[in-house]
């Protein structure tokens, strides 16, 4: 998975399985994500063809994507990193609309694969969640009218049959959402000020707890060398499993994770700025750049 943006949407690129109850979704294979930020005016009588115009515009196969529309800015989107899963949160709960309140995207990225089952368990997974944390905020509604949510995986080994709150993938999407849509809520209300995206990552160091990386408030830097860059301190490839850049270590909780402790790679300035020119380019593109500079 790499995922980017540009302008006003969130970009998931790969070669994904996946089940989205956004406009023109279902069940399928996928090699684009997208969650698009619309005006809130926005009406427009083919949705889908809409969406066909922000994949085409980027160079991106039309035939092959899940998009999702909202009025919510890319700036207050939240991305949570709780190990094999990532999900990214936008959300609000106010516009125009005299039906019910605003929109709450979620989308859900598992490394590990999913049954069809356990791909429709996890929207369901998604969705108590949700309903969770808009109750203990204190609103008096479980979702809004337009929500939405997408989960997919990447590989072709099936890990988990069933996605439901007691399993492995389900405990883990439900923490993200539970704990993810008021952090993303504050950002778009303002209760919490920003100018683009926020990071999440579940630390299990000292009891499992959520850390809120922020580039210029990090205590390690710097951490691999003086002048290093850290736009991209959460790697856009990990776990890239590559043995000259990291190693496989034994974690607090005893399992086998991807270290990447002595790699630099996305730390050299050349890199940083060529990256986020080229965000889909591979990583032995950046390692043969890297040695030649």
């Amino acid at each position: 998975m790499i995922y980017f943006l540009r302008e006003n949407t969130l970009f998931i690129r790969g070669n994904f399985k996946g089940a989205s109850t956004g406009v023109h979704g279902g069940i399928g294979n996928v090699s684009t994500i997208f969650n698009h930020t619309v005006p809130k005016s926005f009406s427009h009588t083919d949705p889908h063809r809409y969406m066909k115009s922000v994949v085409a515009e980027q160079g991106f196969s039309t035939e092959d994507f899940f998009g999702l529309l909202t009025a919510v800015g890319m700036k207050t989107l939240c991305v949570f990193s709780y190990e094999f899963i990532t999900v990214f949160i936008t959300a609000g709960v106010s516009n125009p609309n005299p039906n019910g309140p605003g929109t709450i995207n979620i989308i859900i990225h598992s490394r590990e694969g999913l049954s069809d089952g356990a791909l429709l368990e996890m929207v369901i997974t998604a969705t108590e969640a949700k309903a969770q944390a808009l109750h203990d905020m204190g609103y008096d509604f479980t979702g809004t009218t337009t929500d939405a949510v997408v989960a997919v995986y990447e590989g072709k080994q099936i890990v988990h049959e069933y996605a439901g709150t007691l399993t492995e993938a389900g405990k883990r999407v439900y923490e993200c959402v539970r704990f993810g849509v008021p952090e993303a809520l504050r950002r778009h209300e303002g209760i919490i000020e920003t100018d683009k995206e926020s990071f999440f990552v579940l630390s299990t160091i000292g009891g499992n707890h959520w850390v809120e990386w922020k580039m210029d408030e990090c205590p390690y830097y710097p951490c691999h060398f003086e002048g290093q860059r850290c736009d991209f301190c959460y790697c856009p490839f990990y776990p890239c499993k590559d043995i000259e850049l990291g190693d496989w270590i034994d974690s607090s909780t005893g399992k086998k994770v991807w270290s990447c402790q002595r790699c630099r790679l996305v730390h050299y300035p050349e890199v940083v700025d060529y990256l986020k020119r080229k965000p889909e380019a591979p990583l032995s593109e950046l390692k043969a750049l890297a040695v030649k500079k």
